[in-house]
């Protein structure tokens, strides 16, 4: 499969689960809108898709977001069935990407270094 229709499965797949995330999670104790598709990797088979999501929150609330989300994989899995036109509907794999408070903890890094002399 080449790189390029990789990458738009990998784009689609994140639109969908990201537009039908109020829809899958309503009700649950995690508000949906607390919770960010941060990006899709689908394997060159289409089989399986690792999606990584940002939560809004303490770590607490993370563990309890991924629980659910990992739970709720397979509504997620028939409305892509449902939405998209692929041979296969990729198991999904739900993981936390840390690299927004890894930014934020840069920037705050950055934010206590004292100003830069003007030598000039």
């Amino acid at each position: 499969m080449s790189v390029d229709r990789l990458e738009r499965v990998n784009s689609l797949l994140k639109r969908v689960i990201a537009e039908s995330m109020f829809s899958v999670m309503q009700g649950d104790s995690v508000a949906p809108g607390l919770i960010t598709v941060t990006g899709v990797r689908c394997g060159k088979d289409l089989r399986d898709a690792t999606v990584s999501v940002s939560v809004f929150g303490d770590d607490a609330l993370k563990a309890t977001a991924l629980q659910h989300l990992k739970h709720n994989a397979k509504r997620f899995q028939s409305i892509i069935n449902r939405e998209v036109r692929l041979k296969f509907t990729p198991r999904l794999i739900f993981k936390l990407d840390l690299s927004l408070e890894k930014g934020d903890e840069v920037l705050a890094l950055l934010d206590k270094l004292p100003p830069a002399a003007d030598n000039g």
